[in-house]
């Protein structure tokens, strides 16, 4: 494929996010911009969610992993199920009852100031390193196949991979994000789609025979049982539930969609229907990566050190240069599917959570300029993170400050756990230290796990041992009916 080939391709593909941005543009008013007038389609919702749980890492991710794997992550995708199931019968009706536009105040509300600005702030850093991790992925695959062959500095690729984001996003925020979503997520599938067809094609199989040919290979084990290992059964599906609570509930980026829909009851529809659509995305996922893998022994391919960039290599070198175009379509609109709404709820975050919208009095126009820069500062604070991440030039490094990025989820898993399983109250200025000390704990029992209970390799469920070390260090720290904020700490009635 030419660079130029794969630009046609890209720039027809962000002239049409330009023009759903220009349809959806509305008055770009604060409302509009943080949850859209409570007007989305809960059925565009739940498609566009798609897209934005499956981030560009796992689009190349999900089927490199089966190799080493197999279908093991179908049983977190099962705990997911559980997990949005809690969501939607606790937390929305949660959040809708209190109106809220960042999920955070509610902490404010149970717990205290410092509780709400931790764990607003948790989700900044959280959002930041991540998004800034994905774009990081686009931004050198368009380096790589389009910019490099006219010498363009990456600076520039990443200032243009950002600046395309604040087009669209800065007028209207998530009114404009759930419909982009759709778009996303529907390229996302097509090259899933189009990567299966044309392997089907290659092996001379029908759907049926892939299916059973997939079924039939050694990739395909789903349920693992050995209690030391860390795609146990019960290890990952625990971890499944608790995953999808933190990262989609707990999440300011994941919950603003939903709170945009109209009524508590469409929102509900929503994740429901999202809970399954996604369950049989993750299952396709799988099934290409086996596929990959069976499509590379027949023909002789060498396999990627990096099993992460074997779907890139066959996409872009043995498929069809069509087939190559949708794959970095794909990948594009995988990883702008949540950096878009990341850089949107960044700015929701900072301008509710930390500037006080919904507190102080203002006009309306100074805070629309307001939040503008806000967007525009936090799209500068994501492109100097990627540059950053290229300087530093280690995957290992990087990885790692994504996976640090991910701790910062077990202090709010603990936080609203506590909040919303007790009556009791905080001594507020403890929980910092509380919400600190339980994630480093964490990463230093994740590195000498193995010394330490004789060979336990630690999986997903670090994420619940982080929450319950900041819900046992928040109960050290309370006392039962002690006033908070001067107001008597209150249970939210959620049933």
């Amino acid at each position: 494929m030419s660079p130029a080939y794969i630009l046609s391709f890209v720039g027809a593909y962000f002239a049409l996010l330009l023009l759903i941005s220009y349809w959806t543009r509305g008055t770009g008013d604060n409302k509009a911009f943080f949850l859209a007038n409570r007007q989305a389609p809960w059925f565009v919702v739940a498609f566009g969610m798609i897209g934005a749980s499956l981030s560009g890492i796992t689009f190349i991710s999900i089927p490199g992993w089966v190799t080493d794997t197999q279908f093991s992550y179908m049983q977190v995708v099962l705990g997911y199920l559980v997990g949005y199931l809690v969501i939607g019968t606790i937390l929305l009706p949660l959040y809708y009852r209190l109106n809220l536009t960042s999920i955070y105040t509610y902490l404010e509300q149970r717990l205290g100031i410092n509780a709400y600005k931790t764990g607003a702030f948790f989700f900044l850093v959280s959002r930041i390193i991540g998004a800034s991790f994905r774009l990081f992925l686009v931004a050198t695959v368009l380096q790589l196949s389009i910019f490099d062959a006219w010498n363009v500095p990456f600076a520039a690729t990443v200032i243009l991979t950002i600046a395309l984001i604040w087009i669209y996003t800065f007028k209207s925020g998530i009114k404009t994000i759930i419909w982009t979503d759709t778009l996303q997520t529907a390229f996302m599938l097509l090259a899933v789609i189009l990567s299966v067809r044309l392997i089907g094609q290659d092996l001379e199989l029908g759907l049926m025979e892939l299916a059973e040919t997939v079924k039939a290979s050694e990739y395909s084990q789903v349920f693992f049982w050995d209690a030391d290992s860390s795609l146990n059964f019960f290890k990952q599906f625990s971890s499944g539930a608790f995953i999808a609570i933190v990262m989609t509930g707990l999440d300011q980026d994941m919950m603003q969609k939903n709170l945009s829909c109209k009524t508590l009851r469409d929102s509900q529809k929503n994740m429901f229907w999202f809970s399954i659509i996604l369950a049989v995305v993750n299952l396709l996922f799988l099934c290409l990566g086996a596929l990959l893998y069976i499509y590379a022994d027949k023909h002789g391919i060498r396999i990627p050190e990096k099993t992460d960039q074997l779907f890139p290599l066959l996409a872009t070198q043995y498929f069809t240069p069509f087939a190559g175009a949708v794959f970095v379509l794909g990948l594009i609109a995988a990883a702008y599917s949540s950096a878009d709404s990341a850089l949107t709820s960044l700015t929701t975050s900072f301008c509710v959570d930390f500037l006080g919208f919904e507190k102080k009095d203002g006009q309306q126009q100074n805070r629309v300029r307001t939040r503008y820069g806000v967007h525009i500062g936090f799209s500068v604070i994501l492109i100097i993170t990627i540059l950053i991440f290229n300087k530093i030039n280690d995957d290992a490094v990087i990885h790692s400050l994504f996976v640090v990025a991910g701790y910062t989820y077990g202090p709010l898993l603990g936080m609203f756990s506590f909040g919303l399983l007790t009556k009791r109250a905080v001594k507020d200025r403890w929980v910092i230290p509380v919400c600190l000390i339980s994630p480093l704990t964490c990463y230093l029992l994740n590195q000498y796990s193995e010394e330490l209970f004789n060979g336990y390799a630690f999986g997903y469920e670090l994420l619940i041992l982080n929450g319950l070390l900041t819900f046992t260090g928040l109960l050290f720290i309370s006392k039962k009916s002690q006033p908070v904020n001067g107001n008597k700490a209150v249970q939210v009635d959620v049933n």
